[in-house]
């Protein structure tokens, strides 16, 4: 079925001018660009979020205007609950579900290389917590080889129990493609929508306004400060406060990493270190964080209502926020087990956990901040435009 639709969208004009390639729209796509006809007719909406007003900008809407508003979309839910026109109105208007199923046809369509692309469709709990499971395995067992799982390494130095260069070697090539896969993606796809948002260059200003949409999640406030909805009409603003525990926690322990490298290659400290050291308060403010914060999208994941985004993504959700939680509930664990017999299968449990998060990173839902994130700096680039002609003034 996808190289069907793969086929589909390279059609090419047969007529006598130059040839063509004709983009041809999936049903999500059309079924999104429908919604929108509908709602550039009503604009009851208007203020909710970015999506609005760059719809009201355009009169019709192509695959990169949809693929555009798709990831600006932070499914909050406000506008489902506002709309008159939503099921089981004739109109069936749900811009939330909408959206979703496009952003999940966005990420298997810009997925690097292209024929990895069906692993965002496979990326569940199951595969996700599988892979995990068999890296951990795969690492107890050299470990138990050479030695015991259970004992107290000396010095509680995790280099006792896998070498530094062996670490390197099997954690570079991965966190290495993973972030080559993740920029050729965002790359084809900022290529694809920079002509449908003006193709104005960026500026200083509308980074600014960008990174600041980012950093503050200003989407999630549904549009008037109060939140989004979750399984009911009640405004909530807790979606908004995980996705931050969630998303510092991980900028934490990624800054914690850095330092940590830093620490080894510039000065020659090397680990474990202590507290009050750097790596280790940023670290475990991280892994607090992130724990609370996983801990608490499980919750509102599971228990959301199935109008509210696309089910079918629902493996793929939980399957990230598992690996998050399980790396850094490892890491905390291993933090406070260092001195302990069970340092060494702590260690593989983390090790494993870590090597199965960055390995589905590229194919699973990290990628939806990358696209969102260019999302809304084209949105910020094309507001600071005088709207098109016919659309009236900005």
């Amino acid at each position: 079925m996808q190289t069907l639709e793969a086929l589909a969208r390279e059609a090419v004009s047969l007529a006598d001018g130059p040839r063509r390639v004709i983009p041809i729209l999936s049903t999500a796509e059309t079924e999104v660009g429908r919604q929108m006809q509908i709602c550039n007719a009503c604009r009851y909406c208007e203020g909710f979020c970015a999506v609005f007003p760059a719809m009201t900008r355009r009169l019709e809407f192509g695959k990169a205007d949809i693929h555009f508003l798709a990831n600006l979309c932070h499914n909050c839910g406000a506008c489902l609950h506002a709309c008159q026109y939503a099921p089981p109105h004739e109109f069936a208007v749900n811009v939330p579900q909408a959206m979703a199923q496009v952003r999940g046809q966005t990420y298997v369509d810009y997925a690097w290389p292209p024929a990895l692309g069906v692993l965002y469709q496979r990326n569940g709990l199951t595969l996700s917590l599988a892979l995990a499971a068999a890296l951990v395995l795969f690492l107890a067992m050299a470990v138990a080889m050479k030695g015991s799982l259970w004992g107290a390494a000396p010095g509680g130095t995790f280099y006792s129990v896998f070498p530094h260069k062996l670490l390197v070697s099997l954690f570079a090539p991965v966190f290495l493609f993973a972030t080559l896969a993740l920029a050729m993606g965002v790359r084809r796809f900022w290529r694809d929508i920079t002509p449908a948002t003006s193709g104005a260059p960026l500026n200083a200003p509308a980074a600014a306004e960008a990174v600041d949409a980012v950093l503050r999640l200003k989407y999630l406030d549904g549009g008037h400060g109060d939140g989004c909805h979750n399984e009911d009409d009640a405004y909530t603003l807790s979606r908004r406060r995980f996705h931050h525990l969630t998303f510092y926690g991980f900028m934490l322990c990624f800054a914690a990493t850095s330092v940590a490298t830093l620490y080894h290659y510039a000065f020659g400290w090397v680990a474990p270190y202590a507290l009050p050291s750097l790596p280790k308060l940023l670290g475990v403010a991280g892994g607090i964080s992130l724990v609370l914060g996983t801990a608490g999208l499980w919750h509102l994941n599971r228990k959301r209502h199935p109008m509210h985004g696309d089910p079918a993504q629902k493996p793929m959700d939980l399957g990230f926020i598992a690996l998050l939680f399980l790396t850094s509930a490892s890491g905390l664990a291993l933090w406070l087990g260092r001195g302990t017999p069970a340092l060494a299968l702590l260690l593989c449990l983390h090790l494993g956990a870590v090597m199965a998060l960055f390995a589905t990173l590229p194919y699973g839902k990290f990628g939806h901040g990358i696209f969102r994130g260019a999302a809304l700096l084209r949105h910020a680039v094309e507001k600071r435009l005088p709207n098109p002609i016919g659309l009236g003034a900005d």
